[in-house]
């Protein structure tokens, strides 16, 4: 990977490629980026774990909620797309979960570019005509139903922004004896000045901080793609407000290599996770100029709170710790636990082309 990095710096007139061009290198090369490469990514072996991997409650509950939805809401048709599934754990329970309630018949396809995840997915899923594979949002036009993803935007590329001085500058990456390192350079790029200003983003004196650029381009493509339906999207992020917090002047970007928190985001190239928060605010700003109406944003736990997660609960008298219910008994609980897993992440849901009011 640093000789595919060194050769592209090189390769630059000024010796060096901004934080988005080296997240989308040691992240999505083809053969070298760490969400393409064949290795185990999450669970204990990988490098981090998401709340969709923890239990197969998670799908269950989703496959719940929009089997309602399909038959509260006009138009509202039994097909999801999930983008970046992963494992495919929850697609699996998922699907289980809707052929347990209902006879009507579900179209699930999942995006993904990854052949690694690809294959992993075949050994949970049986593939066919309503449940299938492909690799590009484009492939779905037009898509009547729900758009979901968990942990997506996080994942995507971002440019890195500081001010000084009362000037904004880029972070730059560059690689100097040996090693890669960071350039700060004028801002000069307008696709990132134009977000800033549409965002109502104030950078305070020596803010650090990420612009998603392929987060709009993302949300442009889910728009351009739906039709009719619903978006739900989980990720973790923070408002303009939390982002003027102190603690936060140095930005989000983190790396996560075999479940530990690495803040120097230059190491590991394509070898360790990297991501960043989603800035909220503006996701449902470029959702709302797109068609995608805003309809509700709620932290995890409270979701599943609102969508019957604790109907879920059994009671029993079964000691095992390890039997089938108190497992599911115990992955409730930790979902819903103040402080764990849930609540740092949030769900938005948006609506398009719907003319009723929905609620989560």
């Amino acid at each position: 990977m640093i000789d595919v990095l060194k050769k592209t710096i090189d390769s630059k007139p000024e010796k060096m490629i901004s934080y988005y061009d080296y997240m989308k290198i040691v992240l999505y090369h083809p053969q070298k980026g760490y969400y393409m490469k064949d290795r185990e990514k999450i669970g204990k072996k990988g490098d981090f774990i998401t709340s969709s991997n923890f239990s197969d409650i998670y799908g269950r509950l989703v496959a719940k909620w929009y089997l309602k939805k399909v038959g509260e809401i006009a138009g509202l048709e039994p097909n999801v797309c999930e983008i970046g599934a992963g494992n495919g754990r929850f697609a699996a329970a998922f699907i289980d979960e809707w052929k347990k309630r209902t006879s009507l018949p579900l179209t699930y396809i999942i995006v993904e570019q990854s052949l690694y995840h690809r294959e992993l997915q075949k050994e949970v899923l049986t593939f066919n005509e309503h449940i299938r594979q492909v690799e590009t949002l484009e492939e779905l036009a037009p898509f009547n139903g729900l758009v979901f993803s968990n942990e997506l935007f996080d994942a995507l590329p971002v440019h890195v922004v500081e001010k000084h001085d009362g000037r904004l500058f880029e972070v730059m990456v560059a690689y100097d004896q040996g090693k890669l390192v960071e350039r700060r350079v004028p801002l000069t790029n307008k696709n990132i000045l134009s977000f800033i200003n549409d965002s109502g983003l104030k950078l305070q004196e020596r803010q650090r901080i990420e612009i998603p650029l392929a987060m709009e381009e993302m949300i442009a493509r889910i728009s351009k793609m739906l039709h009719k339906g619903l978006v739900l999207t989980v990720d973790y992020g923070h408002t303009n407000e939390e982002w003027m917090h102190p603690l936060r002047r140095q930005g989000s970007l983190r790396g996560y290599f075999k479940h530990r928190q690495v803040d120097n985001c230059l190491l590991y190239p394509g070898e360790m996770d990297i991501t960043s928060h989603v800035h909220f605010d503006s996701f449902i700003l470029q959702g709302e100029k797109r068609g995608l109406r805003f309809v509700e944003k709620l932290r995890q736990d409270e979701f599943f709170l609102k969508i019957g997660i604790l109907e879920e609960l059994q009671e029993h008298t079964d000691p095992d710790p390890f039997s089938p219910v108190s497992r599911r008994n115990r992955a409730i609980k930790t979902l819903l636990l103040p402080g764990g897993i849930s609540s740092h992440f949030h769900v938005i849901l948006q609506k398009k082309n719907l003319d009723v009011r929905i609620e989560v």
